[in-house]
């Protein structure tokens, strides 16, 4: 049947030169084109394909993602299981640059974005509650765990619009809430996973705390310098949590993701 893969990775440019024997290819779809081409490899015997979601040369800021065409392009290879690596922004202080966050929710403050396969004629009304696949969501916090990476085991991303940042009222009102991450990219990658009874996971790369939590005494601003180490420190740490996942991921899958269509449709 062609080029197929079973796994699928969001991420950045250049984590694919960490797969064995990769092949670049060109995929088609419906929406579009994918933000780049997609890099085919293995890891221990897994067929993985992966796609930087801001282009290869980061060329697409978050609001002109083609979200439609990357998700349809791993389903069209046959993918299951997505990971979405993203870095992100701290909301609470207990929430540290170098942390991992394994979100379970988000919330959505984008505008504009197109965020469903289904336009009709079939109504179809998929369940949000939850998500983001329970199942491997679990394996990646216990994954974590076990390579000693500082890991929470849930968290809500707020996704704002960008391509700007948060004002400080805008943060300060975020953080009110309780909610732990802020990100660009979660909303409406995730929820076309699951339209399309895909897995997806995010895995919340904390670069820095945001604007409105520099105000706290307690926390030093954020400067460029630190952000990068922070963000390259985290990479190796993604790859090793990553790579380690792969082979555990399951190969029956029981979890709602798989029926996410079941009784979503009239």
């Amino acid at each position: 049947m062609g080029h197929q893969a079973e796994i699928g990775i969001f991420g950045g440019s250049g984590f694919y030169s960490f797969l064995d024997k990769v092949e670049e290819i060109s995929v088609e779809t419906p929406y579009g084109a994918p933000s780049a081409k997609i890099a085919l490899g293995e890891v221990e015997g897994r067929k993985v394909a992966f796609l930087p979601r801001h282009g290869q040369d980061h060329q697409y800021p978050p609001h002109t993602i083609n979200y439609l065409a990357n998700v349809f392009a791993f389903k069209k290879l046959g993918v299951t299981q997505i990971l979405g690596p993203a870095a992100a922004g701290s909301l609470q202080p207990r929430v540290k640059p170098g942390d991992f966050v394994i979100c379970d929710q988000f919330v959505d403050r984008t505008h504009g974005r197109t965020d469903t396969f289904y336009n009709g004629p079939l109504a179809t009304h998929i369940a949000g509650a939850d998500p983001y696949c329970p199942t491997i969501r679990k394996m990646a916090v216990e994954t974590a765990n076990k390579l000693e990476i500082p890991v929470h085991d849930r968290g809500t991303v707020v996704v704002i619009q960008g391509p700007r940042f948060s004002t400080r009222s805008e943060s300060k009102w975020f953080s009110s809430h309780g909610w732990e991450v802020i990100n660009m990219t979660q909303y409406p990658e995730a929820i076309l996973a699951r339209e399309q009874e895909m897995c997806y996971v995010n895995i919340s790369l904390i670069t820095d705390y945001d604007v409105g939590l520099e105000s706290n005494e307690e926390i030093e601003p954020v400067t460029l310098e630190e952000v990068v180490k922070i963000f390259n420190e985290n990479n190796e740490k993604v790859r090793k949590l990553i790579f380690n996942l792969i082979p555990k991921l399951p190969t029956n899958r029981e979890c709602i993701c798989s029926k996410a269509l079941e009784g979503a449709r009239f």
